[in-house]
């Protein structure tokens, strides 16, 4: 089959791979008939190839059609509509069962010391075959996957698999409710369901920053108040303006660790990733940093008392955190990995509403074939071409 594989640093490649086979009793196969490339794919793209692999394949936003089931597997079929949640989890381990599938102790990659495994993303997560390919096997096949209807188009379900309950988790680990003001900072996919995820769950007002027109005036189009980090000086200043002179009640930090605006930091990231493998991962894990430029903003732009949390993925070991002013204005930080399942019957009602609440048709900007993944990489790492979400499409 075809499949994205990751070849080198900005160097990724659509190959033929061996098909997926059923390996466990509990395992699936689909045949993947939508596939999107995450904000997070970026950061293996340029910065996080020391825990890759040449041919490892990509991806881990992915939906389809069942083709294949273990015999274990007794809630599907072949034929059933399913979209694939990014993390793999058993769905009844301790960690699953308080709602924290992202840590699923079945799962856990107990030899890198990280949480519950991953689709595509690297061998800190697993090293597990991702979904930008033609088929998709599925562990653990009886409690991931989620059953969709079969009408509609992918895009109505496929965020499923990662940027609405990314964002949700977000909005609700910032403590969003009715009569707080929320500040997402960070326009991409992931930010911009935040923003209206929290304006959905009655938030008002909701600020967001960014500096790329196409996304702001995306934003704009789903009444969020934005502001362009280009055109103010002082970001904070301007947060704090429209929230009463305090800041903000809810911090929504949507960028991670590539964030524009920290040269000292993309140097030492660009250092580390021209190093040898075993080296560069010697240096990540002990002395690596992130760009901090949206969490400073953030933590300068959050109120005293206030909840910053932090969707973007970030890498750093030796992060130089703003300790004093943290613990001076004392903020509340949560953070991590979406725990898909625990939120879809929390999202699904609103998904399927009539009237399209979350704007989920508008979100996808560009929609294309899985041969042309490296045009899209590209295209979607330099925000060319008005490109907000790139949806790939196998066989077309």
């Amino acid at each position: 089959m075809k499949a994205v594989t990751w070849q080198g640093r900005e160097d990724i490649r659509v190959t033929e791979v061996a098909d997926p086979r059923l390996q466990e009793p509990t395992d699936a196969v689909i045949r993947v008939t939508s596939t999107a490339v995450c904000g997070s794919d970026l950061h293996l793209y340029s910065v996080l190839g020391m825990y890759l692999t040449p041919g490892d394949v990509l991806g881990h936003e992915a939906m389809g059609i069942v083709t294949e089931v273990g015999p274990e597997v007794v809630n599907l079929r072949p034929g059933d509509r399913v979209v694939i949640p990014f993390n793999i989890s058993c769905g009844h381990c301790w960690m699953c069962d308080r709602g924290l599938m992202s840590q699923c102790e079945t799962t856990q990659v107990r030899d890198q010391g990280t949480g519950g495994a991953l689709f595509g993303y690297t061998s800190l997560y697993g090293a597990v075959p991702g979904g930008q390919a033609e088929y998709l096997r599925v562990p653990h096949a009886g409690f991931g996957p989620i059953k969709i209807p079969q009408e509609g188009p992918d895009e109505d379900y496929l965020f499923l698999s990662d940027v609405l309950p990314t964002a949700w988790q977000g909005v609700r680990y910032a403590g969003v409710e009715p009569g707080t003001n929320c500040l997402v900072v960070g326009l991409g996919p992931v930010g911009q369901m935040a923003a209206r995820i929290a304006r959905h769950l009655g938030a008002d007002p909701v600020v967001a920053v960014d500096s790329v027109p196409e996304r702001l005036a995306m934003a704009r189009r789903h009444g969020v108040d934005v502001i362009d980090s280009g055109e103010v000086d002082d970001v904070a200043a301007a947060v704090r303006d429209r929230t009463h002179g305090r800041g903000a009640d809810a911090v929504v930090e949507a960028v991670g660790m590539e964030a524009h605006g920290a040269p000292v930091q993309e140097f030492a990231q660009k250092a580390a990733g021209i190093l040898p493998d075993r080296l560069a991962k010697s240096t990540m894990e002990k002395m690596g940093v992130d760009r901090m430029a949206a969490l400073t903003l953030c933590f300068d732009a959050v109120r005293r008392g206030g909840t910053v949390s932090i969707l973007g993925v970030y890498g750093g070991q030796a992060d130089p955190f703003p300790m004093m002013t943290l613990f001076d204005k004392q903020v509340t930080i949560r953070m991590g990995q979406a725990n898909v399942k625990r939120w879809i019957d929390d999202i699904m009602p609103v998904l399927t509403c009539p009237g399209d609440p979350l704007g989920v048709r508008d979100l996808t900007t560009h929609r294309e074939p899985l041969t042309n993944a490296p045009e899209a990489y590209r295209m979607f790492q330099r925000k060319t071409d008005g490109c907000v979400k790139v949806v790939l499409k196998p066989g077309g």
